[in-house]
């Protein structure tokens, strides 16, 4: 188990964490968070019922891991497919933000509720927490990969990632996008039928 989630009953998941990984995961879902920004929450004395009909941005964020994490709906080739971008995001960019903070939170959450047992603790988690923990690795991936400028032919098994010198800065970086790489990859096994 240590390394690599593992399915549990119920559709739920495992894995073994140590100090230093739970505190990596932890810091990178905080960070996440940070990126994403807070949640818009009505004024007080304002209708929870009319937040949830407001309207989101309808240009796409200027950095680029956050254009990455909510990306164009139908391109920018010409004005009318940058319209309907710009409406598609006006209406539906508020909730992909609600969603990948919650998933963020969700992995905070579970964090902060293990046992160390000795040297680290064994993370289970039901199935809904299961989806969560996927949104946010991809999310985390997604953002990390985007900051490291990661291009296909760099996932490939013999791309520059693998071939980075130990004194490159990127390094660390680079280390955590494939391990969280392959904390997604087995959460996924876990969660096929």
């Amino acid at each position: 188990m240590a390394g690599h989630f593992e399915a549990t009953p119920g559709g739920g998941a495992a894995v073994a964490l140590d100090e230093v990984e739970i505190a990596i995961l932890r810091s990178l879902a905080v960070q996440l968070l940070e990126l994403i920004g807070p949640g818009d929450e009505p004024a007080e004395g304002e209708d929870p019922l009319a937040a949830l009909f407001t309207e989101g941005p309808s240009e796409p964020p200027a950095d680029p891991a956050l254009a990455r994490l909510f990306p164009e709906a139908y391109g920018d080739e010409d004005d009318e497919l940058r319209a309907a971008s710009a409406e598609f995001r006006r209406f539906t960019e508020n909730d992909l933000r609600t969603r990948k903070r919650e998933d963020a939170l969700a992995v905070v959450r579970t964090l902060d509720a293990l046992t160390p047992a000795g040297e680290g603790a064994v993370l289970t988690l039901d199935a809904d927490e299961c989806r969560h923990w996927l949104g946010s690795l991809n999310d985390l991936r997604l953002t990390i990969g985007t900051r490291l400028e990661v291009t296909d032919e760099d996932d490939g098994e013999e791309g520059s990632l693998y071939r980075l010198p130990d004194s490159d800065p990127r390094k660390p970086m680079v280390m955590a996008y494939l391990w969280l790489g392959a904390l997604q990859e087995t959460l996924v096994e876990t969660m096929m039928p």
